[in-house]
């Protein structure tokens, strides 16, 4: 058998979310391959060293094309030659015209939820795309029971189609603190990770952040991500409430330093209103953070009952549930604890195990 694999969301430099799941799940399928199980993976530009190295059964094809890369030049590489027996996409779109069965990862359906927030262009080739892909696959992987609702409603895809599997989630990282100026004895602070854009929430979390600020001054605002779209009114925000030196925006960071921010930081706080999974939540459990997350679409199925919730648009709940934390270290450690026992359920190997299972499947 010979599995066909879109490499390109693996393939970049600054990996977050989907492309971290693209990577761990090359990496499994790279360790499985063997005479009877080969793996070809398909790039737009020559892998980079982080990618598994190519050997007899798992190897990559680079094709060349500036435009239309799924769509174009991807299935009439495929419909040429003919040599593979399953394609898998791990981020919503599959190749066009495709003459095998084909498997897809659906992340999210924010994109439809909160169409504003996306670039037009980008936002047709979501909703025409990932219609395509989805009606056209022979299986669909949901990340989680939320996203699996939402295809459903959105696509009318039968149920039996769709396959939850969760992310997974392993880290064995070396602190690293050259970006920051935090040191020992530096004021504690409140974590957000996560890419800046409106339906993260981040307003309302700063907005709560003013409030707890006048009660607690050393307590500062620590917001981890890069900029996405749409976040000027974030930085307006912090500026209006004179919050500018109670506030720190870091840009992306590696892995490693998002490391030192986890382990030092009050708790995080995961204030979006939509979430395909939620990877920060993981994170920050297993380096031992306490989290206060909104109840909303899949946030509560990871956090379980490890995590402190509150309604995303209700400031004052928000400001409620960092009190409570901030005013019982007995309930901090419990929650510790608990978050930690909590990661063992997420596994990439479990992952990737069922991810292949279910490619193999469809032949």
């Amino acid at each position: 058998m010979i599995i066909g694999i879109d490499g390109n969301e693996a393939n970049v430099k600054k990996r977050v979310g989907v492309s971290v799941y693209a990577l761990n799940l090359l990496h499994y399928f790279k360790k499985q391959a063997n005479n009877e199980l080969r793996f070809e993976v398909f790039l737009k530009t020559n892998p980079l060293p982080e990618l598994p190295r190519e050997s007899p059964n798992f190897a990559y094809e680079v094709i060349k094309a500036k435009f239309l890369w799924s769509q174009f030049a991807l299935p009439l590489r495929l419909y040429q030659k003919r040599d593979i027996d399953v394609f898998f996409s791990p981020a919503h779109y599959g190749p066009r015209f495709l003459p095998v069965p084909l498997v897809v990862t659906v992340h999210d359906l924010a994109f439809l939820y909160y169409p504003k927030e996306f670039l037009k262009k980008d936002l047709y080739q979501l909703r025409s795309w990932t219609k395509y892909s989805v009606l056209k696959a022979k299986k669909v992987i949901a990340v989680s029971r939320t996203t699996k609702k939402d295809l459903i409603k959105f696509y009318q895809l039968p149920s039996e189609k769709i396959s939850v599997v969760y992310n997974g989630y392993e880290k064995y990282l070396q602190v690293q603190r050259s970006k920051f100026k935090l040191k020992e004895g530096d004021k504690p602070y409140i974590l957000y990770v996560g890419t800046l854009q409106p339906r993260k929430n981040i307003v309302t979390l700063i907005n709560a952040f003013q409030k707890i600020n006048q009660i607690y001054p050393e307590l500062e605002l620590v917001i981890a991500g890069k900029k996405g779209w749409l976040y000027q009114q974030i930085f307006e925000t912090v500026i209006d409430l004179g919050l500018e030196n109670n506030v720190f925006f870091t840009d992306f960071i590696t892995d490693n330093q998002l490391v030192y921010l986890y382990q030092n930081a009050f708790c995080l706080v995961m204030p979006s209103l939509y979430e395909g999974f939620g990877l920060p939540v993981l994170e920050a459990m297993s380096f031992g953070c306490p989290v206060i997350s909104s109840f909303a679409s899949s946030l509560p199925e990871v956090g379980g009952d490890a995590c402190f919730y509150f309604d995303p648009e209700n400031t004052n709940d928000l400001i409620e549930k960092i009190l409570k934390l901030k005013n019982s270290l007995t309930m901090r450690k419990e929650m510790i604890k608990k978050g930690r026992e909590r990661v063992k359920q997420f596994s990439w190997n479990i992952c990737a195990e069922k991810t292949l299972k279910i490619i193999k499947d469809c032949l």
